[in-house]
This record gives C-alpha cells, sequence and structure tokens, in this order.
C-alpha cells in the first residue's frame, strides 16, 4: 500500500493502477499550486459551502451508520441446501475492492477545491451507498452452518471496513478544504488497511478456530513469561511503579514469602498445563479438525469458545499471586482455573478431534490438573 501519513501538507491524490486495492495514493509537493488554488476561498469545508454538497454526504453518514449497526447486531441468513463456500469468498472479495475503490474517488473528489456540484455528489454518494449495500448483503450470505466463528471473523472484519467508510465520511464533512488534510489521509489509508485485510481472513471455520486458539496461546503464554520474571527478581516487583525519588519500600507485604514461592509452585503448574493444552489442542484440530458436518463444525466453535475463558482465568490467577498474598483468593482462582480447564479437557476428549494419541495428553494433563490443585490447596491450608 503506498500510503504514507505523514507526506507533507498540501499533497495531493493521484490513483495509480495495480496496487492491492486496484488504486493507491502518491503524494508530491504542490505547495505553491495549492497556495493559489486556495488564496482567499477562507475556512471551507463540504459541510459549509458548495450549496447543498453536504446533504447527499450526510445522507450517506446516516444509511452507512444503519447499515453498520444492523452488520454488527443482525442475524445471517440461513442457508437452504447446500452453500458454496468458494463463491462466497469470490464475491466477497469483489465487493471488498469494490468499496476500497468508491472510498478513494470519494476522497479524491474532495482532495482539493472545487467542490463537487450537488448533482456530483449526490453521484458519489449513491455508488458509494451502493458498494456498501453489496459487502453487507454479501456477508449476511454467510449463514451460521458454516461455522460461528468463521462468521464472527468475517463480521468483525466487514464492520471494520464499514467504520472505516464512516469515518472517512465525517472527515470530509468536517475538513477544510484549503488542503488534503492529514486527517482524511488517514481516514483513506484505514479503508484501505480493513480491505486489505480481507485476505488474511480465514476461509473455512477450521481456520477461524485456529486463530482463536492462536491468539490464546499467545495471551496465557505472556501471563505466565511475567509471574516467572517476577519471580526471577530479587528486588521489589513494583520496583518500576516507583517514583525515581523513593526508597525501596521495607513492608514485607511487598515482597514474596518463602511459604509464598512454595505456593505460587503448583499455581504455577497449573498455568503451564493450560499453556500445554491450548498448544496440544490447536495441533490436534491442525491435525483432525473437519468442517464437513454441521455437527462437526459446532464441535470446533465450542472447542473455541470454551478456550477463550482460559486466558482470562490464567490472568487472574496470576494477578492474585503478586504479594501481598491473599491465600483466600488465591485458592479461590486457582480452584476456577483447575474445573474450567478440566471441562476444557472433558470437551477435547468427546470431539472429533480427539483421537488415541490425542487422548493420551489429554489424560496425563487431566491428571497434571488434579496434582497441582491438590498441593495448591494443601499448601494453603498449611500456611494459614
Amino acid at each position: 500500500m503506498c500510503y504514507d501519513p505523514t507526506a507533507v501538507v498540501g499533497a495531493s491524490l493521484i490513483i495509480v493502477p495495480g496496487s492491492t486495492t486496484s488504486c493507491c495514493l502518491l503524494f508530491h509537493n504542490t505547495r505553491v499550486h495549492q497556495a493559489v488554488k486556495t488564496r482567499n476561498l477562507g475556512d471551507m469545508s463540504a459541510d459549509n459551502c458548495g450549496g447543498n454538497v453536504s446533504v447527499p454526504l450526510r445522507n450517506l453518514l446516516n444509511s452507512i451508520q444503519c447499515i453498520r449497526d444492523r452488520v454488527r447486531d443482525g442475524e445471517s441468513n440461513e442457508s437452504d441446501g447446500a452453500f458454496n463456500l468458494s463463491n462466497f469468498w469470490d464475491t466477497l472479495n469483489q465487493a471488498v475492492k469494490a468499496v476500497s475503490q468508491e472510498a478513494t474517488k470519494l476522497s479524491l473528489a474532495f482532495s482539493q477545491p472545487p467542490l463537487p456540484s450537488q448533482q456530483d455528489g449526490e453521484k458519489l454518494a449513491e455508488s458509494t451507498l451502493k458498494s456498501v449495500l453489496s459487502l453487507s448483503t454479501v456477508y449476511y450470505w454467510l449463514p451460521k452452518s458454516q461455522g460461528v466463528s468463521l462468521r464472527r471473523q468475517v463480521r468483525d472484519a466487514t464492520v471494520e471496513v464499514l467504520e472505516g467508510v464512516l469515518q472517512l465520511v465525517e472527515v470530509i464533512l468536517s475538513s477544510p478544504l484549503q488542503s488534503l488534510s492529514q486527517d482524511q489521509l488517514t481516514s483513506t489509508g484505514s479503508v484501505w488497511s480493513a480491505c486489505d485485510h480481507f485476505a488474511q481472513l480465514p476461509q473455512d471455520n477450521k481456520a477461524a478456530v485456529l486463530i482463536v486458539l492462536s491468539n490464546q496461546v499467545g495471551v496465557v503464554k505472556d501471563a505466565i513469561e511475567e509471574i516467572e520474571q517476577a519471580l526471577s527478581e530479587a528486588q521489589d516487583p513494583f520496583v518500576d511503579v516507583l517514583d525515581d525519588d523513593q526508597e525501596p519500600r521495607g513492608n514485607q507485604d511487598t515482597y514474596w514469602s518463602e511459604n509464598d514461592r512454595r505456593v505460587i509452585g503448583p499455581c504455577q503448574g497449573l498455568m503451564k498445563a493450560s499453556a500445554a493444552c491450548l498448544r496440544k489442542l490447536t495441533s490436534a484440530v491442525r491435525a483432525n479438525g473437519d468442517v464437513t458436518t454441521s455437527q462437526h463444525l459446532a464441535q470446533l466453535d465450542d472447542l473455541a469458545d470454551i478456550t477463550k475463558d482460559l486466558s482470562p482465568g490464567v490472568d487472574d490467577l496470576a494477578l492474585c499471586l503478586y504479594p501481598p498474598m491473599d491465600y483466600s483468593g488465591v485458592e479461590e482462582n486457582v480452584s476456577k482455573l483447575a474445573a474450567l480447564l478440566k471441562k476444557v479437557l472433558e470437551i477435547i476428549r468427546s470431539s472429533h478431534v480427539c483421537g488415541e494419541s490425542q487422548l493420551t495428553w489429554v489424560q496425563f494433563l487431566d491428571g497434571a490438573v488434579d496434582h497441582n490443585l491438590q498441593k495448591a490447596k494443601d499448601l494453603i491450608q498449611q500456611d494459614s
């Protein structure tokens, strides 16, 4: 994408065919040229000059807001009979490309004086609205029967495009027309970025679930590394929030005792079991995940939904381990995470992604959960 938000003020827009979204913004210094063209124009914008050119833009803004809200909150159409996912993606990508092109045409038209006439403004608004309606209509073709995880990610990407176009129209309505504003450049680039994101979307529900799992693996890994780093530091783990002129605190409540560290051990074990479960499940879905039956699609969605609760559970446990440790809070959160992890393992065990080789690690992790939970409770009771 040839988009540079740091381009000089006074740049102009040029269409260049052949880029990712079939058009590209280039910038060249036209400061003198613009100064001549905008002399004595004052503070012009689409909202306060050019007759009623703002009327079609405001109507466009309201229409896109309604479409955005319906896409974000509405339900999909149920598919009668076979659904061709490949054709859906071809049509959706064409619709996204059209929105990108229309957004660029709109931005170009309001990049420098003179403003479009009311008639031209109406044509621009009409063609932009048509592209937005086409995109939302194609999105609604995708039924839940193709997988809830897939549909959520396509929905979020569609909403992002619609919000990008909304922002662009708002900027055009409010920006002075003496030169191409930085906000307009940024808004145009945001639309392109949102449209380009469609090329990275998962193509089926299996791929969508793998993205969910990958995100969860990263969050849990970060939580584990943070607590390990804090434990490895001999100094106050909260020293980074002290002012430079403050002396290290002598309050022992800001440090871990030896008993605290013993309790943390099995808690870390449970957190690591969560991370191992997510990694193993990711491999199992990649190897065995199936999207050819409604039952298997639903099982993949169940796995994605239940594992989304793991990272908050790990975070809650990690947070309560920092000093001063509240042992009752630790016991509560370690019990919650253990119960959740056992539920995840049970859903994995009953799903189609769990073959004989997967059953081995499911059983191992199930035992590890019981062991770490009991050990944590025993240590807490000893120190209470």
